[in-house]
């Protein structure tokens, strides 16, 4: 368990540092240490709001995140969450439903040179954003992470904002996502383990939260203020993409 809360500690610092959770990385992580896969959304979806707690402060305290802006990619996305949180899926789809998607959002931004910080900014139809977060919402809940790192590539590819006003976005995207998955999930390991064994399941992992509490807190700062937007959305797709090949990797394995 310690070295399970050093990687995740350090996958929070460097997801924190572009506005995200790390949920994904988490559910690979924990996968890999072989924990029951019905566990992972919500294990992984507490250590999204500990991360993304301190990072949408300070993305908002920066000047990164306006609620005008935002609120209608939030609307129907977090009822979704909700509902996809309650849905019961199989591990198999679980981890290739959540490699699959997060390798096409990695390749969008990695082949995605335009600049990103001073490019003139677009009106989205608000029907777009409405649809477009709930489907997140949905998908996000379903899998068990915040949702940010399938919402950020659509900004950018809607020049919706600059980088850090896309990643304080995806931040406070994934802050209420997983709120409200995370509601959804433990409604569902209560029908399934009940009440005390899912609480005494979910024990056993105490430690990794407070290792994504520091980590979390070093990126966040790190991000909203000192690294170049470029970098940014570099960082976004690299991780994203190692992310996707490790989970895609083990589904092979489990349909072969």
């Amino acid at each position: 368990m310690p070295m399970l809360a050093a990687l995740f500690a350090l996958t929070a610092l460097l997801y924190a540092s572009v506005g995200f959770g790390g949920g994904s990385t988490y559910n690979a992580l924990l996968v890999l240490n072989g924990t029951d896969y019905r566990l992972l959304p919500a294990i992984a979806l507490i250590c999204n709001v500990i991360v993304v707690a301190g990072g949408s402060w300070r993305f908002w305290r920066a000047g990164h995140v306006t609620f005008a802006r935002i609120w209608p990619w939030f609307l129907l996305s977090i009822p979704a969450a909700w509902l996809g949180g309650r849905l019961p899926v199989s591990e198999t789809l679980f981890i290739g439903l959540l490699g699959g998607s997060l390798s096409l959002a990695g390749l969008q931004l990695l082949f995605d040179a335009r600049p990103v910080e001073h490019a003139e900014k677009r009106h989205v139809a608000r029907p777009i954003s409405f649809a477009g977060g709930g489907g997140i919402g949905f998908l996000s809940g379903m899998v068990g992470i915040g949702g940010g790192i399938f919402l950020a590539p659509i900004l950018y590819l809607l020049r919706w904002g600059g980088a850090r006003e896309i990643a304080g976005t995806a931040s406070v995207f994934i802050l209420v996502n997983s709120l409200a998955g995370l509601a959804g999930q433990l409604m569902k390991l209560e029908a399934e383990y009940g009440v005390s064994s899912a609480t005494d399941a979910l024990r056993d992992y105490w430690m990794l939260f407070p290792a994504v509490l520091i980590g979390g807190q070093i990126g966040s700062r790190l991000g909203s203020t000192r690294i170049p937007p470029m970098l940014v959305k570099r960082l976004t797709a690299a991780l994203i993409l190692y992310v996707a090949a490790r989970l895609l990797w083990r589904w092979i394995g489990l349909i072969s």
